[in-house]
């Protein structure tokens, strides 16, 4: 439940293959909308990459104790410690509003946090730091753990580098943009333009990671020697 078959390094494989092999925008395509309208200078793209990581990471954790015991097959059986004996009611039909609703919840308080803390960065933002809410990398980040049914702390790592990923891809292509402007760009292709190619550029770059797994669990090492050759080996050590 908390751990399962992960051991450190599978566990730190999966973070570099939520960073880079998995990346939500250059592998997935997800949240493109803040990515592109976000992305124009470096310090609004490390502002809102930074409230990515931290809403994705406590939505995800969050979501996932949702999920365990709430809206998963028989979650609710722990109800039977008090009498109550639940574990055949489904709920499964309120995960996408729950998932919704704690999301959009944490956006509300790094809202005011950001207000309060950096009105600067807050002004920069504008209305796109309330879309974190309905930013589809950060739901489809949950929907993801939640499918391949990650323990807690390999979930942790998988959203938190999920978000890192996405602050990653935002802040590369900020600081191409911020070369762009200033640079011989030609007349047609100025502004979103060269901003599609350049996203098109990274992402075949990133594409080279594709089919490289490195988040395997240590149970699942186990079947990669075939059976005849491990009998064989057993009658070698005996």
């Amino acid at each position: 439940m908390w751990v399962g078959p992960y051991d450190h390094l599978s566990m730190l494989g999966l973070l570099i293959q939520a960073i880079f092999i998995e990346n939500f925008i250059l592998a997935n395509f997800l949240g493109m909308c803040t990515y592109l309208a976000c992305s124009t200078k470096l310090k609004t793209a490390n502002g809102l990459g930074i409230a990515v990581v931290f809403v994705l990471t406590i939505s995800g954790v969050l979501n996932w104790f949702v999920h365990r015991f709430v809206t998963a097959p028989g979650a609710l059986s722990w109800l039977s410690v008090f009498g109550i004996h639940a574990q055949n009611v489904d709920l499964s039909f309120l995960e996408f509003l729950l998932f919704i609703s704690v999301i959009a919840g944490f956006v509300q308080i790094l809202e005011i946090i950001i207000e309060k803390v950096s009105p600067s960065l807050y002004t920069s933002l504008g209305f796109y730091l309330p879309l974190i809410a309905v930013n589809c990398a950060i739901l489809g980040a949950v929907l993801f753990s939640v499918t391949r049914d990650y323990p807690f702390y390999p979930n942790l790592i998988y959203v938190f580098g999920s978000g890192v990923g996405w602050w990653l891809a935002i802040a590369l292509m900020a600081a191409i943009r911020e070369k762009l402007a200033v640079a011989n760009v030609v007349p047609a292709l100025r502004g979103m333009g060269i901003t599609f190619i350049t996203t098109g550029l990274m992402a075949m770059a990133f594409q080279g990671f594709t089919g490289i797994k490195l988040a395997v669990p240590s149970a699942d090492t186990k079947p990669l020697v075939g059976p005849l050759v491990a009998e064989e080996h057993e009658n070698h050590i005996q």
